[in-house]
């Protein structure tokens, strides 16, 4: 494996992008570009990143604007900008054509993870075509709180408070997440436990310098989010993907992002409504991060091998 080291000007036009592409030592089957989730970075799938290289895939993934070495590099951290709710797809866009411009003729996957799921999802109904494969990990399916706090973020916009912490508001949207009845096998103790019931990945985030520097977003950045996932669901979302694009989509019934794998159903039944090609994994007893479980994770990323290689044959 090589990596090179790439950046790029952010569509919100203050960051600058901090992005990674990954090539394996033969040649090249295909492109896989890994989309990160919320408050974390890319760097935290680099045991993805490396079997999908030793199975002759280039992987591209950059650290989204307000994360990472991005965040890092320019001090705005969990800050989107003020461009939109889009502004993490048009730069996964141009992150794409980077890496299409060097590795052209290859066949082009998206991978996407909770958050990165949604930009995903977002991606596809405006840059879908040429994509030969769509992969959604964690994904929700109508996140239940979305829409309301997104209506009250607008009203606090529209005051000029579109600056100041939205830490209230982001426990509003997802507070429930780790008060959940439903950890029946064992029950939440902390905030951080809803990612995953290995007491060691819990302390490995908290570790994580780029993961712990992160803090509540404010109130603009949080609007966009909520209005990401408010806007990219239901069969009007998965009529705007192109149909040539096949999809496969994986969770854990434990998973409160996905409502306990009900959401993650939810997004495949909307895609096979409107005539695409889904394949739904659904792993019981885990919860958010199934990546992350190391008794399952060669499990999973030999499925999504599987279903990269099944669609290039």
């Amino acid at each position: 494996m090589a990596f090179q080291e790439r950046s790029f000007k952010s569509f919100n036009e203050r960051d600058m992008v901090q992005a990674w592409i990954y090539t394996p030592v033969r040649k090249p089957k295909g492109i896989v570009q890994l989309v990160h989730g919320y408050h974390e970075h890319s760097r935290r799938y680099l045991h993805t990143i490396l079997k999908l290289n030793d199975a002759g895939f280039i992987v591209a993934a950059d650290d989204h604007v307000g994360h990472g070495k991005t965040a890092y590099l320019s001090g705005n951290w969990t800050d989107w900008g003020d461009k939109g709710y889009m502004t993490m797809a048009e730069d996964e866009h141009t992150l794409r054509k980077i890496v299409q411009k060097e590795y052209p003729n290859l066949p082009y996957f998206m991978f996407g993870h909770s958050m990165g799921s949604m930009i995903a999802r977002s991606y596809a109904t405006v840059y879908g075509d040429g994509l030969d494969g769509l992969m959604l990990c964690g994904t929700p399916g109508v996140f239940k709180t979305a829409a309301s706090v997104a209506y009250s973020l607008k009203k606090l916009i529209d005051e000029g408070r579109g600056e100041e912490s939205a830490a209230e508001y982001e426990g509003k949207l997802m507070g429930w997440m780790w008060t959940s009845k439903r950890y029946e096998e064992k029950p939440i103790t902390s905030r951080s436990e809803w990612v995953c019931s290995d007491p060691d990945v819990i302390a490995d985030h908290g570790r994580d310098i780029y993961s712990d520097l992160v803090t509540s977003p404010n109130i603009r950045s949080l609007y966009y989010f909520a209005t990401m996932m408010d806007a990219n669901v239901g069969t009007k979302w998965a009529e705007k993907v192109p149909t040539s694009i096949p999809v496969y989509n994986i969770a854990g019934d434990k998973d409160p992002v996905g409502n306990y794998g009900e959401g993650a159903y939810a997004v495949s039944n909307w895609l096979a409504e409107t005539g695409h090609m889904v394949r739904t994994k659904i792993y019981p007893g885990y919860r958010h991060e199934i990546l992350n479980y190391l008794d399952i994770r060669d499990e999973i990323e030999d499925g999504i091998i599987e279903f990269v290689k099944y669609i290039i044959d």
